[in-house]
Formats: C-alpha cells, structure tokens, sequence
C-alpha cells in the first residue's frame, strides 16, 4: 500500500520538479559499431545457451554518471544482464537494486582485463518485482558522449 501511495505521489510531483530543473538528462540511443559486434556475439553465444533478449538498449552516458534501467523480472526465472561500456573508458561497474531498494549484485571491470569493457552476470529473482539496474563508467578522457548497451537475457529453453 505503502509503495502504490508513493509512486502515485511520484508521478505527480514529477511534471512539477521537471518545470524547476535546470537540465533534464533524457535516455538516448547510441550508435557504436564496435559495442555493436560486440552485443551481436553475445547474443549468438547466449541464444545458444537457451537465452532470448527480454530488453536491451544502446544508451548515451555521460563518464562517473549512472544511468538507471528499470525491468520486472520474475521470481525463479533465470536472466543475464550485460553491460558494455565504451572502449576508451577505464572502470565499468553495475549494480543492481530489488524492489526494496537493497543492492543484490555488485559487478566491477577495469579496461584491462579480459573482455574489460563487458560486464555480465547471471541472476535468479527471488521474488517477481521490479529491479533497477544502475551502470556506469569512468573515462577521464571523454566525459560525455559515451555508448552503453543493457541488454537483459531470460533463459527460455534448456
């Protein structure tokens, strides 16, 4: 009851902060030909595995900047979640949030390591809810501008 009382609090004080806000950051798509391949080989190799794309997107990031993505997932439900983070950047980190805003995973990569531009992890929900997916990552060079993929996997077939 708790939780329905604040989101419709939420949606209706939103239209309101957005008229007093100096910037608003709008989710765009990106277009790396690179982290492209990158997601087509991925997605090969997982369908293999009995995966299929539930979502994904390429999104435009902004360096040290999180860049939240919301998706219900179901309870007992086998599910991958990558992230690929621009090439040129040095620290690629997800976190991922349940419903009752408790961090379940924690995931870092550096750009050295191997595949350190992906970062991709298995998870089994608990509880069917919705769970906020949170990636970033850190280019001391390039501030704006950078490409991201999520790309949410659900396991279909053995």
């Amino acid at each position: 009851m708790k939780k329905t009382i604040f989101i419709l609090a939420a949606l209706f004080l939103l239209p309101a902060s957005l008229l007093f806000s100096q910037e608003v950051i709008k989710m765009q798509p990106c277009n790396d030909t690179a982290i492209l391949r990158q997601a087509d080989s991925i997605r090969q190799f997982f369908s293999k595995q009995g995966y299929d794309v539930y979502k994904e997107a390429s999104i435009m990031m902004e360096s040290e900047y999180e860049m939240p993505v919301i998706a219900p997932l179901n309870e007992r439900t086998s599910y991958q979640i990558i992230f690929i983070g621009d090439y040129s950047s040095k620290l690629y980190e997800v976190r991922m949030y349940d419903w009752d805003e408790k961090m379940v995973t924690y995931q870092k990569k550096m750009w050295d390591e191997i595949d350190g531009n992906i970062i991709s992890f298995a998870y089994v929900p608990k509880f069917s809810e919705f769970h906020m997916i949170k990636p970033v990552q850190v280019n001391k060079k390039k501030k704006k501008n950078l490409c991201g993929y999520v790309m949410l996997l659900v396991k279909t077939r053995p």
